[in-house]
């Protein structure tokens, strides 16, 4: 596989001046925001013109990672080795263009790439069952009994917290990290966007042959999703926790598909909304 190296540092965060209000007091002062780009994931198979697959607004930084895992969620990638190359496209003046990634695959990708259908599924339960009976199609359920003791579960969002440096400085990231059932720390991304952080961390897990994630825990700091817990799924891992809550949705979801889900982990508390044998004491 080629990868033709990642952008140079970009900007994940940008200056402002803000009025600071505090009580009666008014102050303009400094400060940072994080940084919000769109980007276009382009996919293609031998013989074939590159096609868009998605643009998704992210924060700049591991964007090869966000495109595979993109791929991966959406059944378009499965391993390392269905990757011939990943690259940025270059621009007519023969400069690399940032915000579109081209992932070239081996063989034809053909009729693969369909709309995405997850957008109206919040609203009512008619889109629910549909979105769920399409995602039993394409991902079968989590057979894995790994058991994770609530004293590691409960000290995972410090470690995630540590891992966070943008967030620190904007407070407008989202953050994800995958550990093992040791509670080790694996891999840890942040983005404007807790889709895009789950796709980095997935993406990554598989540019280092890591999948399927069996065994480990995938940790948010925001709220679980329905796309999430499909993403959660389709890269075998088999325990979501969240320091937020979950969709009903999200549960339904899980529950379908042999996912565990720990939601509002903070503290000495947590919820646990499925699967709850994976959780030790």
């Amino acid at each position: 596989m080629v990868r033709r190296s990642d952008a140079p540092v970009r900007k994940t965060s940008a200056a402002v001046q803000v009025i600071a209000i505090e009580g009666d007091s008014r102050v303009r002062r400094p400060d940072r925001v994080v940084t919000e780009e769109p980007m276009e994931i382009r996919l293609h198979g031998p013989g074939e013109a590159p096609r868009s697959v998605a643009v998704t607004l992210r924060t700049p930084g591991h964007d090869f990672e966000l495109a595979v895992g993109f791929c991966v969620s959406e059944g378009l990638v499965r391993s390392r080795d269905d990757l011939v190359s990943i690259e940025y496209c270059v621009g007519p003046d023969g400069e690399q263009e940032y915000n579109i990634v081209t992932i070239a695959r081996r063989t034809v990708v053909g009729e693969a790439i369909r709309p995405r259908a997850f957008a109206a599924t919040a609203s009512c339960g008619l889109c629910g069952k549909a979105a769920l009976d399409d995602l039993a199609v394409v991902c079968a359920p989590v057979d894995d009994d790994v058991v994770v003791p609530w004293s590691v579960l409960r000290t995972l969002p410090a470690t995630l917290g540590e891992s966070q440096p943008l967030f620190s400085a904007t407070g407008g990231l989202h953050g994800v990290a995958v550990f093992d059932a040791a509670g080790v720390l694996q891999v840890a991304r942040e983005d404007v966007g807790r889709h895009n952080a789950v796709d980095k961390v997935v993406g990554r897990a598989l540019l280092d042959g890591h999948l399927p994630l069996s065994g480990r825990v995938l940790l948010l700091s925001g709220r679980v999703s329905f796309e999430l817990v499909q993403k959660a799924a389709v890269a075998r891992v088999p325990i979501v926790a969240a320091v937020g809550a979950p969709s009903s949705l999200a549960v339904d979801a899980a529950r379908e598909l042999g996912v565990t889900i720990v939601g509002f982990l903070r503290g000495d508390r947590a919820n646990v909304y499925s699967h709850a044998e994976r959780i030790g004491s």
